[in-house]
């Protein structure tokens, strides 16, 4: 229950900051246009596309277009979010206050990233009616929406526990969020050193694992990538504040 208590606390404090909601309105005006954008531009091609068997899909032009913008929207603004979660509380000398409370350090930082990600799924619902919207003049693949869908939110879950981690090093918000972000650049362009198709950098790239589900390939690599890839920061983070309560 704690952890629960816990999420609660951050996600109603991201609704009871102006970061809340400023990253919340931004964040749909500008999928919102690029939706629009794609909507408008497959309406024109249509017509010329008409009985070819190789014509692309309202799937392929819409929404596999604005769920991968919505990655790179997310890519820049998730370390805003994740940039406070612990190391605010080390700036303001209260993290001591959450040592000495009734609850383990697995529970502080799972809750903390259950806050963060229930803000971040209430982004990615938003942004997952803009495609069902197609649905009032058109015929949606259902199969590549939702694998679209579940790689997004697994790549915004990634962000997020990469981002609570890197929060967990320093005392700046600021710094916080620079370093979560120049680390998810460049696992995001691992995939560019791993261009060739294979090999670990391609594997361990963000955006490799992404690729597949936009494209409506579900393959359970893909989301066990995602899986170890939170779990591994969650355990960094928790780590990281045993060794800050424990005695030197």
């Amino acid at each position: 229950m704690m952890i629960f208590a816990l999420a609660a606390k951050e996600l109603r404090s991201l609704f009871l900051s102006p970061l809340g909601w400023t990253v919340l309105a931004v964040i749909q005006i500008i999928l919102g246009y690029l939706f629009l954008i794609r909507v408008d531009l497959f309406l024109q091609v249509q017509p010329s596309l008409a009985g070819r068997p190789d014509a692309i899909s309202l799937g392929d032009v819409v929404v596999a277009n604005l769920f991968g913008s919505a990655a790179v929207v997310l890519l820049l603004v998730v370390p805003l979010l994740t940039m406070r979660l612990v190391s605010e509380e080390r700036r303001s000398q209260t993290l001591s206050l959450l040592f000495t409370a009734p609850i383990s350090m697995t529970q502080i930082i799972v809750g903390k990233y259950l806050g963060v990600l229930g803000f971040l799924l209430i982004v990615i619902s938003l942004l997952a009616l803009m495609p069902l919207s197609l649905l009032l003049g058109g015929r949606l693949d259902f199969g590549q929406f939702a694998a679209g869908l579940l790689g997004l939110t697994l790549l915004t879950a990634s962000f997020a526990a990469a981002g609570l981690f890197i929060s967990t090093l320093t005392a700046q918000p600021t710094i916080a969020a620079i370093a979560s972000f120049g680390l998810l650049l460049l696992l995001w362009l691992l995939d560019w050193a791993g261009s060739d198709g294979g090999g670990l950098f391609a594997y361990l790239s963000l955006v490799r694992h992404y690729e597949a589900l936009l494209r409506g390939v579900f393959n359970s690599s893909d989301i066990l990538y995602y899986l170890l890839f939170i779990i591994t920061f969650l355990v960094l983070a928790v780590r990281r504040l045993d060794a800050d309560r424990l005695p030197h």
